[in-house]
């Protein structure tokens, strides 16, 4: 690795903008923002990925690769990704920061504690939650109602039983009242600041932020409990964006990691922006297959901060085109170019939703060795079929090699095929209407059905005068209906909407849909069982 120093003067970034954590990590300083902030804009990529196998697809890889490999043909690059959750990466799908030859690095001090910003974000969130409940105990003058207390704690590890507590059980330990766990990168202070612009809007996001309801039916919020001074402070340092490394040097800036399936799915506002002023390219990814990630990316976070997004990449492999044509996970390597073929209806879907943003897409096959000439070949006479140009990825075994090909064909659709960008819905719908058109336009849906609970959320939400925010649909990752073992590209189906938050902090509406957990468990065998602490102080088995 270079010394972070060395990356970011590569980068166009002086040393007085940088706050060190070691040799090989740094955030960056506000007094940066403001040297950069009069330049124009590079270009702005999204990867996104089709439905994936519960394994993955190879969508960070992909974007860590294609950054690499952009540098190589000359065109300075920065990578913008998400921090990962130590949920996952202790759960069922391991560690976030790439693979093979195309990795972010220091990889197990980014896959673990980093710069402690997740850690923070707990604690901004828990102060919040016990703020609420010393306000109860000391007589609760705003008139809360116990029972329309949204507000939970959050802990960054995946932990089913904290889904459904009770707090102050025993003498003189507050009001006895139901409450739970969200995983951090579901809770909404993950999302105000991943959101944010600046201290300023921070602050006025998190004091906007909706804890409950009073007697009266009226929101109680943050600032109203006087907890946002106090949540700034613990957030001071991780609003501060992170830079790190490929294993080629190219610069990549890690901030924010909120899920896509029950969050948002983005990685910074602030981080994003400064890529933009300092690099020709920002490669940036948003999470789980497009019509989360990306739908978020293009609907919220484009649509709070004006960002105009230039082009996306769509990440398919043979292995989750053959999942989603009914092949089990466990035959996923032999060769079958009947269920391949049946799967790409599902990548063809993704494409065309995409389109329907204005953004030029590009496919990219993320190579495995037991890939078939044949499926390959298939794969890519569909994508001549649909008009869009597709190219392999082989960066995880090649790095910026491997993934020239693909660097090449993104620099000539920047060129040739210009952008016109726009959401997908109009903000003046109503909630409801909302959620109908991403679940018809979007997924293939027939129609939305509510439970009584989430139709009266939702009513209550217009009335208070919520109905122009964007909606944040929480669904199963691996199908485009809220059914995991509906593959595909299913028509004609329900979605199910089971429950429905008020983000106003973060500035939208989040959907829950099916039986979708905003607190995920642990998998039978958890990878947590096959790392270990080796006696020299290095980690087996985290990534």
């Amino acid at each position: 690795m270079k010394r972070i120093i060395e990356v970011a003067k590569e980068a166009g970034i002086e040393e007085e903008h940088l706050e060190t954590y070691g040799k090989y990590k740094a955030k960056l300083n506000p007094s940066l923002w403001e040297q950069v902030k009069d330049r124009p804009n590079g270009k702005l990529v999204l990867v996104t990925a089709m439905n994936p196998t519960p394994a993955g697809e190879g969508k960070t890889l992909t974007t860590i690769g294609l950054s690499q490999s952009l540098n190589a043909l000359g065109h300075k690059t920065i990578a913008a990704l998400r921090e990962p959750s130590l949920g996952p990466c202790f759960g069922m799908k391991g560690g976030a920061t790439g693979g093979g030859q195309a990795q972010i690095v220091p990889a197990e001090d980014i896959n673990l504690h980093f710069t402690g910003d997740i850690h923070a974000i707990s604690a901004a969130h828990n102060l919040l939650a016990a703020m609420i409940d010393n306000h109860l105990f000391h007589g609760n003058a705003l008139r809360l109602k116990p029972e329309r207390i949204m507000w939970k704690r959050a802990v960054d590890m995946n932990d089913r039983s904290l889904r459904s507590i009770v707090t102050g059980l025993g003498t003189g330990n507050g009001a006895v009242r139901e409450s739970g766990f969200l995983i951090t990168s579901a809770s909404e202070v993950m999302a105000v600041l991943c959101l944010s612009e600046n201290i300023d809007d921070l602050k006025v996001r998190l004091g906007r932020m909706v804890i409950g309801y009073n007697e009266a039916g009226e929101t109680v919020t943050a600032e109203d409990l006087q907890a946002v001074e106090g949540m700034a402070v613990l957030l001071r340092e991780a609003l501060k964006p992170n830079l790190v490394q490929t294993l080629e040097g190219t610069p990549v800036i890690v901030h924010g990691g909120p899920f896509a399936n029950i969050a948002h799915g983005c990685s910074s506002l602030i981080g994003t922006k400064l890529a933009l002023k300092l690099g020709e390219v920002v490669v940036t990814e948003a999470g789980f297959g497009a019509e989360l990630g990306a739908e978020k990316f293009f609907d919220i976070k484009c649509r709070q901060s004006g960002l105009q997004p230039d082009a996306a990449v769509l990440v398919v492999t043979a292995k989750a085109l053959k999942y989603n044509g009914g092949v089990a996970k466990n035959e996923l390597d032999a060769e079958n170019l009947e269920q391949l073929q049946l799967g790409l209806a599902n990548m063809n879907r993704h494409v065309r939703n995409l389109q329907k943003f204005g953004v030029p897409v590009l496919v990219a096959v993320n190579h495995f060795v037991t890939d078939s000439e044949a499926e390959l070949e298939l794969i890519f006479a569909e994508c001549r079929k649909l008009g869009v140009p597709a190219e392999l990825s082989q960066v995880w075994a090649q790095g910026s090699q491997g993934g020239e090909k693909l660097a090449q064909s993104l620099l000539n659709l920047l060129q040739e095929d210009k952008a016109h960008f726009a959401p997908l819905y109009d903000h003046a719908l109503d909630l409801q209407a909302k959620i109908r058109f991403i679940a018809q336009e979007l997924y293939g849906a027939a129609e939305v059905v509510y439970t009584p609970a989430a139709k009266r959320a939702l009513s209550g939400m217009e009335q208070l005068g919520f109905g122009q925010l964007p909606v944040c649909m929480a669904k199963t990752p691996y199908s485009f209906s809220d059914q995991p073992s509906l593959l595909g590209a299913p028509e004609g189906f329900t979605i199910h909407v089971s429950r429905v938050s008020l983000s106003a902090g973060a500035g939208f509406v989040v959907v829950e849909t099916g039986n979708t957990m905003t607190m995920p468990g642990l998998p039978k065998s958890p990878a947590a069982e096959h790392m270990s602490l080796e006696p020299d102080g290095s980690i087996q088995g985290l990534m």
